[in-house]
């Protein structure tokens, strides 16, 4: 039985500041955020966003009516979850309508989660043929203004329904993955912002993929010729380079070329949105089909998702007859330019925008903000959502 991913969309926030700008209201070279770490554009959440929002709006966009019928598992991949207690996924199930018969879950492992998800989505698939899986992976990446890790915020979600007979990628058997406790990237639940060791996790990501890619390729027989193309999480796109640059010399001149030339496609929405943190491998993904346009039925994909702490995996998928008719880049396109940009006083204005710590009630003006679903408020510790 195939199984793999039916439908795929993304989300993100309309307001955006440059980096040009941010760099020099920073006193640094522009070129450190827009070539040093590829960055052109961050996506900025207003105060009516949060990780609850992002993703129902992504699931919104891609979700009929028959997917609802047949949705039975919803899994939320996030590290910016709204509760300790309630998966952020019972409030999607709420908004988006879907029948009551459904496991609904949230999966925590830094940027890892929503791989995670997908890989329990083929087994649900496996063992319940007619079933769909709703996966998330919605985030909202926060170091603190002015800090070391500021260029490598953004927020957005991505949607992805797995199901047999997949119409855009079958995701293959075998994948290689491995654990290590790593204090790379970390927030503690008493922290407002992640705490990281930058140099480390660059080094950590990096030794990561390596090892998994020996294994991958002994356990599999397979090497960079099989592969189109490798997509990457890209908590910045330049880590994406990084990475390919440790194996594609594996190969011909021509698997160099390929391979290159495709990660570019697979950077372009990345740099103009920023880091999604679990939905960053699948913002790539999207990328890649829907701007290379000559990928053909039956390309093999790779894709290495990170998750910090550290759990690292890779896997493959087979691209199926016609998927091309199954992607919504006109959609994504219209979405990115209708986006408002920001300034940087703006910008830090917005970003300083916090909801009450003590659970006070607060009623927050949503006209300014475009989404269909939105946060209306807080009352009596009750977040206040809204689909209009």
């Amino acid at each position: 039985m195939k199984i793999g991913i039916d439908k795929i969309g993304f989300y993100v926030p309309h307001l955006y500041v440059d980096m040009n700008k941010l760099a020099k209201a920073r006193n640094v070279d522009p070129e450190k955020y827009t070539i040093g770490i590829g960055q052109e554009k961050m996506a900025i959440a207003p105060i009516t966003q949060d990780s609850v929002t992002l993703a129902a709006n992504a699931a919104l966009n891609i979700l009929d009516d028959a997917d609802k019928k047949n949705i039975d598992f919803v899994i939320f991949g996030t590290e910016t979850g709204v509760d300790n207690s309630k998966a952020a996924g019972i409030y999607i199930h709420h908004l988006l309508e879907l029948k009551p018969n459904v496991r609904t879950i949230e999966v925590k492992q830094a940027c890892y989660g929503a791989t995670a998800g997908i890989q329990m989505a083929k087994g649900h698939i496996a063992l319940n043929p007619d079933s769909k899986v709703l996966v998330l992976a919605s985030d909202i990446a926060r170091y603190g203004l002015r800090t070391g890790g500021e260029a490598t915020q953004g927020a957005g979600a991505v949607a992805l329904v797995i199901s047999r007979d997949p119409r855009i990628m079958k995701l293959e058997d075998k994948s290689a993955f491995m654990t290590g406790e790593v204090m790379d990237f970390w927030r503690p639940v008493y922290s407002e912002y992640a705490l990281v060791n930058g140099k480390l996790s660059n080094e950590k990501y990096l030794s990561f993929f390596e090892e998994i890619w020996q294994t991958f390729k002994t356990s599999t027989g397979l090497s960079i010729k099989d592969f189109a193309a490798i997509c990457y999480h890209l908590p910045y796109t330049k880590m994406g380079l990084k990475a390919l640059r440790t194996i594609y010399d594996e190969g011909t001149e021509a698997d160099k070329e390929r391979l290159l030339k495709n990660l570019e496609y697979s950077k372009m929405y990345n740099k103009n949105v920023g880091n999604i943190y679990t939905g960053s491998l699948y913002l790539s993904f999207i990328s890649l089909l829907e701007h290379q346009k000559d990928l053909e039925e039956g390309a093999r994909i790779g894709l290495f998702s990170y998750g910090s702490g550290a759990v690292g995996e890779f896997f493959t998928g087979i691209l199926q007859p016609n998927y091309q008719a199954h992607l919504n880049q006109k959609q994504h396109e219209e979405m990115l330019a209708s986006r408002i940009e920001v300034t940087v006083a703006e910008y830090e204005k917005i970003f300083e925008m916090i909801l009450p710590k003590d659970g006070s009630t607060v009623q927050l003006d949503t006209e300014a903000d475009p989404a269909k679903i939105k946060l209306a408020g807080v009352s009596e510790h009750i977040r206040q959502y809204i689909n209009s």
